[in-house]
């Protein structure tokens, strides 16, 4: 393929803007890896160098579970046994099968709320920075601040391997969150500008959330292996590698070290506000965001505290739910083109409500098989269509300016992710894991009809004779 000069490709006038495609999808790879590798972890992180500095663990013999022996990790029984040096709980069936529990359970229900605390800085540093990152767009055009955004993402997971502390932790998610701003916004923003065509672009926004997909597929299991195999360090180096060769990647093929201004006039942010199609599509974006970060952390604990699932197994609970995400992902797109977009997003969050709904029925991470697995598909139904709904709607309504209205889409989805980890450690504290899955699950099926609303919006050209005749009979 030949290559064009980085003017000819921001115009979209050659076959290189398939390049421009696959930097971003590296770019969305590198930040959701990132981000799906903390929340599994994260819980077992605080355990390990908070209550774990105890040298105690307990013994449980199936045969007589009356029999329970506490023993100092410092004394080995006729060198035949090592146990485990960390707090857990170990039964022993009369088969020889051993499971593994985990010891203070009053403290894996305190934790859930610093858990979603830790979780949720992330998502609130988004939530400020995107309308700073919005208007620098305007300034400087999407690449300058593509690049700054792995720059940030790269001391950010530095710090996270490093990190030795509760207080250290929370100032590297933090720092992720704005890194997240800077890649997420001006990424969807450049695809948008660089492929006019909504057909194409909603194929194109399916292909670059593939690296949606793969991030958030990759992370809970490869950051669990490698956090219980090789050391907590072990997975945000390799993340860091990653993030430099996408900095490099960035520096050969777009031109972050050159401003260009968009040239089409933004919409201000309260105009695009208060347009009530682009405000049901962010609540329906909050609302599906919601669910998942109030998931992520509170599903986590349950299977520590209810299931004693071995570390390796707490990122795996997601797993069915990426795997299909990823392989429907393009079909879905297609399908938006078949039967309205409108009507994906509707199917998407009803799926959602009743996965979530099954998710306390589960007794073992097998039993989470099915329910992960229609999280994926409503998810898949659910955001695949509504960022290219969101592009849609500009173009329709407003000016084909697309760093405003992305950065309204990532900071609904980051209210979500703000509010989810956070208020859902507390809720499940009070209510229960069951009541709280229960309560997400009527809000996303109660929602979903609202979206029969976007099916066709009015254009700004349609608008426009009206005025003009309201305006003559005041006359």
């Amino acid at each position: 393929m030949t290559r064009c000069s980085p003017c000819q490709c921001l115009k979209g006038t050659c076959e290189s803007r398939r390049l421009i495609l696959f930097v971003i999808a590296v770019a969305m790879f590198v930040d959701c890896i990132l981000f799906s590798v903390v929340a599994p972890i994260a819980p077992a992180l605080l355990y390990d160098t908070e209550y774990g500095k105890g040298n105690t663990t307990i013994t449980i013999h199936d045969s007589d579970f009356s029999s329970v022996i506490l023993s100092n990790l410092s004394i080995f029984e006729n060198s035949t046994k090592a146990l485990y040096n960390d707090q857990m709980v170990n039964s022993t069936a009369s088969g020889g099968n051993q499971t593994e529990c985990y010891e203070g359970k009053d403290y894996l229900n305190e934790v859930n709320v610093r858990v979603g605390l830790l979780l949720a800085i992330k998502a609130i540093l988004q939530i400020l920075i995107n309308p700073i990152v919005g208007k620098l767009i305007n300034r400087t055009g999407y690449d300058a601040p593509l690049f700054y955004g792995s720059i940030i993402m790269f001391i950010s997971t530095i710090m996270f391997a490093f990190a030795d502390s509760y207080a250290f932790l929370c100032v590297a998610r933090g720092l992720q969150g704005i890194g997240s701003s800077f890649t997420i916004v001006p990424a969807m923003g450049m695809l948008a500008h660089l492929f006019p065509d909504d057909a194409e672009r909603g194929k194109v926004m399916g292909l670059a959330m593939s690296g949606i997909a793969t991030g958030v597929l990759v992370g809970p299991p490869f950051g669990s292996a490698m956090y219980e195999f090789v050391g907590k360090s072990s997975p945000f180096m390799v993340i860091a590698a990653l993030a430099l060769l996408y900095g490099a990647l960035q520096l050969c093929i777009l031109r972050p070290m050159k401003f260009s201004p968009v040239a089409v006039p933004a919409t201000p942010f309260r105009d695009l506000l208060m347009d009530p199609y682009i405000l049901v599509a962010a609540v329906g974006l909050c609302i599906g965001n919601l669910t998942f970060g109030m998931l992520e952390p509170t599903l986590t604990i349950r299977m520590m505290e209810a299931m004693c699932a071995p570390r390796y197994q707490l990122g795996l609970a997601f797993l069915p739910c990426m795997v299909v995400y990823f392989i429907c992902l393009n079909g879905f797109a297609s399908l938006a083109q078949k039967i309205g977009r409108y009507l994906c997003i509707l199917f998407g969050m009803i799926i959602l409500g009743i996965s979530v709904i099954c998710m306390p029925l589960a007794l073992n991470i097998y039993g989470l098989i099915g329910p992960s697995a229609a999280l994926g598909i409503g998810f898949g139904l659910m955001e695949t269509s509504i960022m290219p709904l969101m592009a849609q709607l500009v173009d329709l309504r407003h000016t084909s300016n697309y760093g405003g209205i992305y950065a309204i889409s990532d900071i609904a989805l980051c209210i979500g992710y703000a509010l989810g980890p956070s208020c859902g450690g507390a809720i499940a504290k009070a209510v229960g894991f069951k009541w709280l899955m229960i309560i997400l699950g009527i809000i996303n099926i109660a929602f979903a009809p609202l979206f029969i609303l976007v099916r066709n919006p009015p254009g700004k050209e349609e608008t426009k004779p009206l005025l003009s005749q309201e305006g003559i009979q005041a006359s």
